[in-house]
């Protein structure tokens, strides 16, 4: 009896397409499967690959949409496989009670991820890459506080909460806590009049069209004041576009009374 996973296709089928779009991505070695396969017909029959006029075997769309539908079935992300498959997701890895978790991240839902892949008239990054770093932590954060759904509520109600309640009385735990102050005190240093903007687009995931729109700037501005936030939350955390310090450390030892240090030739 043949094997009939992944989908109807078949095991050897599943295993060439696979094959076929590790080497159509520079991943894996070229092949000429023979065109008379069980595996070959089984690919054609459903359209998830064709023959080029090479003679070689290509992947279709539907077979890209069959493949990231089989990742999904396998990592168990709790995506529904059919949605899945138009987004872009990728692997990531996210601090939970129990210690860390994988979960799958969609590349397009974050606005700083967007700018990031996009670069200006000077062929630089709309963000830089500690920016996005530094607007990633702060959503991370502001997820972990179980702030995302006071979308309509007063968030600084929520953040100034340091204690072990929440509104409704229930017990919060020390993970809740900390990433409240941890969001609390970075607001506090990029300051008001930045804090807004990036809780809209860093946290709430609204364009920066949506957000010149609702505040009635002119176009084009959101970015400008984004990036200036981004800084000053970058340097709340720590991160440089490049390290600094000492450009020679001390040379520390220890030697015996009247001994010498010498490099050896």
């Amino acid at each position: 009896m043949t094997h009939r996973g992944n989908h109807g296709i078949g095991k050897s089928a599943a295993v060439l397409l696979a094959r076929v779009a590790r080497r159509e991505a520079g991943t894996g070695r070229a092949s000429k499967p023979s065109a008379a396969s069980a595996a070959v017909k089984a690919l054609l029959a459903a359209d998830l690959a064709q023959v080029a006029p090479s003679g070689a075997l290509e992947i279709t769309d539907a077979g890209r949409a069959h493949l990231t539908r089989a990742a999904l079935a396998r990592v168990g992300a709790g995506i529904d496989p059919f949605t899945g498959q138009h987004l872009a997701l990728a692997p990531g890895e996210v601090d939970s009670d129990q210690g860390r978790a994988r979960v799958a991240v969609d590349l397009t839902e974050s606005p700083l991820a967007w700018l990031a892949r996009r670069k200006g008239r000077d062929g630089r990054p709309l963000i830089e890459p500690v920016q996005l770093q530094a607007g990633e932590r702060l959503r991370a954060d502001f997820t972990r506080a179980q702030l995302m759904p006071r979308v309509t509520a007063n968030w600084t109600a929520a953040v100034a909460q340091d204690g072990q309640r929440g509104a409704r009385g229930m017990a919060l735990t020390d993970a809740v806590v900390a990433a409240r102050q941890r969001v609390r005190r970075a607001f506090d240093q990029v300051g008001p009049e930045f804090t807004g903007l990036l809780i809209d687009v860093c946290c709430f995931l609204k364009g920066l069209e949506d957000v010149e729109r609702e505040r009635g700037w002119p176009r084009s501005s959101a970015k400008v004041v984004l990036q200036l936030g981004l800084d000053r939350l970058a340097r709340h955390y720590g991160y440089g576009v490049e390290a600094r310090g000492a450009a020679r450390a001390p040379v520390r030892t220890w030697l015996a009374d009247g001994a010498q240090f010498a490099l050896g030739e």
